[in-house]
């Protein structure tokens, strides 16, 4: 296809993607509230910008703007301050750029892309300026609940409370009923007068709300494909995926989707009822039986009807975890019968129905054994210094098999296949070939190594542990809290806090956990 047929059509699907019927509404009456912006606000915004990203429409980057000098910062300030204070934004800082991403390898239809928003430096600077003022009015009002875009959270915070609770529930004899909601383009759905709506409601001062009222109301975009620019459109709604601003806008808008979740029923720890599980836009409902996921389900497919996000039925799946096969689940969205699964890739992990992680660790295994393969013309290299590869391996490959392994309950026989992981990347570092008579110990004396894997992997384990146990988050209520029910006769299944305790060199959980708290130990 043409170049130009290429940009015409990405023209016309940014334009269908965010067009909207968009309510004209008033910021505020009267004066505006705000403090002018200082030069220090300036200086922060400007030392957490990241160095080697992609230019804006400006072409100027992040490396430039830091080189800046007193003059230089002050003429900036001046520039943001009579932004700030007049509303009005220069046409050249509300234009964007949109890098589109495939989702797959080898797509080729402009749905199957992510497309990211670059944007210029000085309107990056404003914004983080914006952002800093709000968020503490924002984050409160977040619930513990979201993992996503949160300060100390990450996706292994969801990960890991998701696997805490199936093996506590399995410990008790019960159910897992779980939903892994999809949302279809979530960060480009949301209302912008919605948007504008709730940060009223929270008392943003007027100043910040007429500065993202503005921008969100005036913004054009076009598509960057090989250098060349489609033509601009008007965006009236979504928020921008590589604004610094539209995590917490984005995070605000969804809470009030599963905000009404909290009366209804999920698996209690503690007294605490715990219905769901989210990092920004993926999330999992929780529940002790069909029938109560099926209320959860449905009440947030109609809240997310009234914020005009759609549940995506194709893609939305349920799982029951539970010590017996073949339990069937009959949910519905809207009339349309979710598919169940024996297992689900939940933000980077296999979750399976048996609730145990030897297929997730596998799976890690083996994408790290293809990963060192590319990697094989420098990682087997003699005229390379050994040292020098243990160190590639240790960045590139080992990353990839330790993903997730805070969460990860490993038996005896899962942590020799890991053992024989390490083993295997060592041997093939030497060339050793499988036919060669050569011990462990001797390709480990060679390589001038010890086993340390199976080790950092725990030590993970405990620091983990260890940094949520000093919190008093969801994460340690869902660890140490109690829950209802009855263990079953008989040796109990290993758990990965059992595991950690024995690493430890204590006999008690509980004593773990204590020695976990303590950063010196």
């Amino acid at each position: 296809m043409e170049k130009d047929k290429i940009l015409e059509r990405w023209s016309e699907y940014i334009k269908e993607l965010f067009d909207d019927e968009r309510k004209e509404i008033e910021v505020m009456k009267g004066n505006f509230a705000g403090p002018p912006i200082l030069k220090d606000e300036v200086r922060t915004a400007i030392w957490k910008m990241k160095n080697g990203k992609a230019t804006g429409p400006d072409n100027i980057a992040a490396e430039q703007i830091k080189a800046l000098d007193e003059f230089g910062i002050n003429k900036i300030t001046e520039l943001l301050d009579e932004i700030y204070e007049t509303g009005e934004i220069p046409k050249e800082m509300l234009k964007s750029i949109f890098i589109a991403l495939p989702k797959k390898d080898g797509a080729t239809e402009c749905e199957l892309h992510r497309t990211i928003s670059l944007m210029s430096q000085v309107t990056k600077i404003l914004l983080r300026i914006v952002m800093m003022r709000v968020r503490n009015k924002i984050r409160p009002e977040i619930g513990d609940t979201q993992c996503g875009f949160v300060e100390g959270k990450g996706t292994i915070n969801a990960v890991y409370m998701l696997r805490m609770i199936i093996e506590r529930a399995l410990e008790m004899q019960k159910d897992i009923y779980l939903c892994f909601i999809d949302y279809t383009k979530a960060f480009d759905r949301v209302k912008h007068w919605e948007m504008i709506k709730q940060l009223k409601q929270l008392h943003v001062d007027g100043k910040d709300l007429r500065i993202i009222k503005n921008i969100y109301w005036q913004q054009i975009a076009a598509v960057r494909i090989e250098n060349e620019i489609s033509p601009f459109q008007m965006i009236k709604r979504g928020v921008r995926q590589g604004c610094v601003l539209s995590l917490d806008l984005f995070n605000l808008y969804s809470e009030t989707i599963l905000r009404n979740l909290d009366e209804y029923p999920g698996i209690r720890i503690g007294g605490r009822m715990i219905n769901n599980l989210r990092y920004a836009d993926d999330t999992v409902l929780i529940a002790e039986n069909k029938e109560d996921l099926q209320k959860v389900i449905d009440i947030a497919a109609t809240e997310s009807k009234r914020m005009v996000l759609e549940l995506n039925s194709k893609k939305t799946e349920v799982m029951v975890i539970n010590r017996r096969p073949n339990l069937n689940a009959d949910l519905f969205v809207d009339g349309t019968k979710l598919k169940q699964r024996d297992s689900f890739k939940y933000l980077g992990t296999i979750i399976t129905q048996d609730g145990k992680s030897h297929t997730e660790i596998k799976a890690r295994i083996a994408q790290a054994k293809t990963n060192f393969q590319r990697m094989k013309p420098l990682l087997t290299n003699n005229k390379i210094t050994i040292t020098t590869r243990k160190r590639a391996l240790q960045c590139y490959i080992e990353p990839i098999l330790m993903y997730g392994c805070e969460a990860w309950t490993i038996t005896k026989e899962i942590q020799k296949k890991i053992e024989a992981a390490e083993m295997w990347f060592f041997r093939r570092m030497l060339r050793v070939p499988w036919t060669a008579r050569k011990t462990n110990e001797e390709v480990l004396k060679e390589t001038e190594s010890t086993r340390s894997l199976m080790n950092r992997i725990r030590r993970r384990q405990a620091k983990f542990v260890g940094h949520i146990m000093r919190r008093e988050g969801l994460e340690n209520f869902v660890t140490t809290g109690r829950m209802e029910g009855k263990k079953s006769r008989g040796r109990q299944r290993e758990k990965m806090l059992d595991g950690m305790t024995s690493w430890m060199g204590t006999k008690r959980v509980t004593d773990a956990l204590s020695e976990s708290w303590d950063r010196e130990s």
